[in-house]
């Protein structure tokens, strides 16, 4: 495959302020080697989507996100279903994705792994018709990540969560939701459409999912209440979440959640949609530029 040289870098210059530098240093390591970048800032929510469904439909390269988690959520949507290959500059509070494919973390692998990574084929689901890499989720950290104070993040970044998972947890827990997978009838107190193995960072959630896969792994968190939320927590933290009692991952390709109408959803870390949900496989794969070997 022939290096990349002609790429557009969709820029959130609001996110991950503190990592300006790197993102510089990125962006520099890209032009010493011989790239011609076109950069498009975002001017708001949603604008990564249009700018990414407008650079599908010219002749780049590669169109490159440069952002959080959630700037790489709206750039998929926008090339969901075009051939335009994505790669990742992660400048945000958690980027699952760019550990789900191994992105190195100095600035001139990340600039070699654009140039010269090779292409991967990844399934994103629909929850609700809105795309998403990683996963869907609804219960406690849907509830948690609609809570967070943007502006609190921007200063505190990975804190935030903290305060809204504390405001959450004395909120108490909810009740259980019906969850179809395939056709096959569940309960759950919460519930995470995994397309990859990581959440929250490099935390392990479902440990058989892989973005090739054409099947979600669905993790379902089956014990209400505050005692479990610490528990499963704990797992998650110290690495033993899938051996608890209680928590179990089916696989499927279509899922429908019923709960309170209007409870939230998350995907990628962002608020998306709420309740009633379904949730699908999207029949075109992305063209992910992941690191060689």
């Amino acid at each position: 495959m022939k290096p990349r040289r002609d790429l557009c870098i969709i820029h959130n210059p609001t996110a991950g302020r503190r990592r300006t530098r790197f993102y510089d240093a990125v962006a520099a390591a890209l032009e010493e080697r011989g790239c011609r970048l076109t950069v498009r800032e975002t001017s708001g929510p949603e604008s990564a989507t249009e700018l990414a469904r407008a650079a599908a439909a010219e002749p780049f390269e590669a169109v490159v996100a440069a952002g959080g988690d959630g700037t790489i959520n709206e750039v998929v949507n926008g090339l969901a279903g075009a051939p335009m290959p994505l790669g990742l500059i992660p400048l945000g509070t958690a980027n699952v994705l760019a550990a789900e494919i191994g992105l190195p973390r100095r600035p001139e692998s990340v600039a070699a792994a654009l140039i010269e990574g090779a292409l991967r084929s990844a399934y994103i689901g629909r929850a609700n018709g809105r795309a998403f890499a990683m996963m869907a989720e609804v219960g406690f950290n849907a509830h948690v990540v609609h809570g967070i104070d943007l502006g609190l993040k921007r200063w505190i970044g990975k804190a935030a969560y903290g305060w809204s998972a504390i405001t959450v947890f004395v909120r108490g827990g909810g009740g259980l939701y019906e969850i179809d997978i395939d056709g096959r009838p569940f309960r759950a107190a919460a519930v995470v459409i995994a397309n990859g193995r990581y959440y929250g960072g490099r935390f392990v959630f479902a440990p058989d999912a892989r973005l090739g896969n054409a099947s979600f792994e669905v993790c379902l968190v089956e014990r209400p209440g505050r005692w479990n939320m610490l528990r499963y927590g704990a797992g998650l933290l110290l690495g033993f979440l899938p051996r608890l009692a209680g928590y179990r991952i089916v696989t499927g390709r279509r899922v429908v959640v019923r709960g309170p109408a209007g409870d939230p959803v998350q995907c990628d870390g962002d608020d998306a949609t709420t309740l009633p949900l379904t949730v699908t496989l999207d029949p075109t794969p992305l063209s992910l530029i992941v690191p060689k070997g």
